[in-house]
């Protein structure tokens, strides 16, 4: 689920801004940018993301700055050669020209540190870190809650539409055995008429028997329903649903296309293609729900 979350925080010392954001993705994946000088509180940090984020692309950006304390910047000249003689050891070894700007290697990790970090104790400042990043993340919740709502809307909206649909076909199939029963008639008194052959009529039941049974979808319908009751109690939990409705969805469908491959009926048919896009629809708004 998308979002976005800052915030911004300060005390005698230090001035700490952070900015989360999240995209889609079935599974948690974290990105977090600080300064080097606090790379040792990641997992701390990993930890709080945690408690309020399990699914999807999460990135933060934390910035700290000392107050009344001019940054210090130091070029680490140890790195910045290791890169340029990586980078010229592959160029070799390939056998192509490379001519790498200044700037550009300027910007890789750990070319550049801040003197003003070298003596301080990152987790001294933890706590008003860990304070910063509670509200970014208590912002970008709001903000997955409010798409929430409307993704909640879009879901019941379509499963509404399977249900409607499902009653149609349930009307339906009484209609369909009937229909072919009343065909097979036509066609034997067709028969009877013009020829001499003479027809059983338990044959006529039978074969309308074993129609009945190859077109028999009560239990697809059963299953159906069964989910669709399923699909609204998963909504309504307070946790996270995401899989659970995901997988649900995919059920949905396999009984959907049961039904139409074995209904043998133009209107039902219909019922089902309107049905197939609906579920299709609460795939496409469940890859971003948590």
């Amino acid at each position: 689920m998308t979002g976005f979350g800052d915030a911004r925080n300060q005390n005698e010392r230090l001035s700490v801004g952070v900015e989360v954001r999240t995209v889609n993705n079935r599974y948690l994946k974290l990105m977090i940018r600080c300064p080097d000088a606090y790379a040792a509180l990641e997992g701390e940090i990993e930890k709080v993301v945690r408690e309020s984020i399990s699914r999807g692309t999460f990135s933060a950006t934390i910035r700290v700055d000392r107050v009344g304390v001019e940054n210090q910047y130091q070029i680490n000249r140890d790195v910045l050669q290791s890169y340029w003689r990586q980078l010229n050891q592959a160029a070799e070894s390939l056998h192509a020209a490379v001519h790498p700007q200044l700037e550009k290697l300027l910007q890789l990790p750990g070319v550049i540190s801040e003197e003003t970090y070298s003596n301080s104790n990152p987790h001294d400042d933890w706590p008003l870190i860990k304070e910063t990043l509670n509200v970014a993340l208590a912002k970008l919740t709001d903000f997955r809650k409010t798409e929430g709502e409307s993704m909640l809307r879009d879901l019941r909206l379509n499963a509404g539409i399977i249900s409607d649909q499902l009653q149609q076909v349930i009307e339906i199939v009484p209609q369909v055995v009937a229909n072919f029963r009343d065909r097979l008639l036509d066609r034997v008194r067709e028969l009877l008429e013009t020829t001499d052959v003479t027809v059983d009529s338990s044959d006529l039941i039978r074969e309308v028997s074993i129609f009945s049974e190859r077109c028999d979808i009560n239990e697809e319908i059963t299953r159906l329903r069964s989910h669709l009751e399923q699909f609204e109690t998963f909504l309504q939990g307070e946790s996270s649903q995401g899989r659970k409705l995901e997988f649900l969805s995919q059920e949905m469908f396999r009984e959907i296309n049961t039904i139409g491959a074995k209904a043998n009926n133009v209107a039902i048919a219909h019922c089902v293609v309107e049905m197939k896009s609906a579920v299709e629809k609460i795939r496409e708004v469940l890859q971003n729900v948590e």
